[in-house]
């Protein structure tokens, strides 16, 4: 039974000229046949007919030669036709009465006869493609036949490269200028880099093809290098973001409080309306300590230490200094005038990347991302 076929030609019905043709019927979405590489317009019997010319060698005029002497019977015409490198073989070809005479070899010959057997109907059996699938691949590229390299990458692309051929894959899209396949093929390879280095096809690879062996090692280095990178990036953004509605938090509770805290002179409600700003709860309770702290100055506690960072990183962004609430916003603004250019370029890259992790709709007491 034929299980994988390309179509030859395109079959019309015909109608009566003088009334208007009837449109075909819409596809049915309950067809369980088989998808196939294309739409199918040649008949089985069609395909069968050339199966079986290509099987009894009816009149047959060539003789094909493969390895372990073996030899495949078929028609100059067809083949010639379905392969323009063949057609080229038999003209060069020395001829014995009506005989013309090529050799295919290098591949077994059960994978030159499913080959040949395409050129005919563009026929193949699922277990010879499962099997000869590589031996295929390189015959589509050295006798160019682009609707059998079509097939081999269909294939291969939906189930057939695995990690026990990729290597071999990869090396013969290479080679054989299949660019969608080698990219493929080196993807699985990055993806399975630590399983795949430690086989034998590697170590051929590296033997045969040291260059490019080393050209994969290093893509793996770069890709994991910027996968890092990239993990890097987006935690400093996560944590910028965070800086940044604690900063907003720090202004809600300076000027409007939140519940149980905030300025002296506010009605404080603790049944409140629930707060909008997730990072108050946290920010409250650091609040608390660093007012009760026996240690607050700088360097003595953890918390205190972290408080007095949130402070001076909030008079940065802070748009007026006169008109804030927040505890020593200006007296850190003064302190700004007497810190070092090294000191200084730390924090102003700070505040850049805090005012710049809001993207739309930043707070009207901040300063504008463009004065950083």
């Amino acid at each position: 039974m034929v299980t994988g076929c390309l179509d030859l030609h395109q079959s019309f019905k015909s109608a009566d000229s003088s009334s208007v043709p009837i449109p075909p019927p819409l596809p049915s979405k309950s067809d369980g046949r088989k998808k196939r590489l294309g739409p199918s317009c040649v008949s089985t019997a069609t395909r069968d007919t050339w199966d079986r010319l290509f099987n009894d060698g009816y009149k047959a005029d060539v003789v094909i030669y493969t390895d372990n002497g073996s030899i495949i019977y078929a028609h100059a015409n067809i083949i010639g036709t379905a392969s323009t490198v063949i057609k080229g073989m038999l003209k060069q070809a020395k001829r014995h009465g009506k005989w013309h005479t090529i050799s295919i070899r290098g591949v077994p010959h059960d994978a030159v006869r499913v080959f040949i057997r395409f050129l005919y109907s563009s026929c193949y059996e699922k277990e010879e493609m499962n099997e000869f699938i590589m031996h295929l691949l390189l015959l589509s590229h050295a006798y160019v036949v682009p609707q059998l390299k079509r097939v081999c990458e269909w294939h291969l692309e939906h189930g057939l490269l695995t990690t026990e051929n990729v290597i071999d894959v990869f090396q013969l899209a290479l080679l054989c200028d299949f660019p969608r396949l080698s990219l493929i093929s080196h993807r699985m390879i990055m993806k399975h880099f630590k399983e795949l280095s430690a086989t034998e096809a590697w170590t051929a690879m590296k033997k045969s093809h040291p260059f490019l062996e080393k050209e994969v090692r290093d893509s793996v280095i770069i890709e994991a290098n910027t996968r890092k990178e990239r993990i890097r990036k987006r935690n400093d953004q996560r944590i910028y973001s965070q800086l940044y509605e604690a900063m907003e938090a720090l202004v809600h509770i300076c000027r409007d409080g939140c519940k149980t805290i905030g300025p002296h002179d506010k009605d404080l409600k603790p049944d409140h309306a629930p707060c909008n700003y997730e990072a108050c709860k946290g920010l409250e309770s650091l609040i608390r300590h660093f007012a009760g702290c026996k240690l607050r100055v700088p360097g003595g506690c953890v918390h205190c230490k972290r408080m007095w960072q949130l402070l001076e990183l909030h008079s940065r962004v802070c748009a007026d200094s006169d008109q804030c609430r927040v505890p020593l916003c200006r007296n850190f603004k003064e302190k700004m005038e007497k810190q070092s250019k090294k000191d200084e370029s730390r924090w102003k890259l700070l505040v850049k990347n805090v005012l710049g992790s809001k993207k739309v709709g930043g707070s009207p007491f901040f300063l504008p991302v463009t004065s950083c």
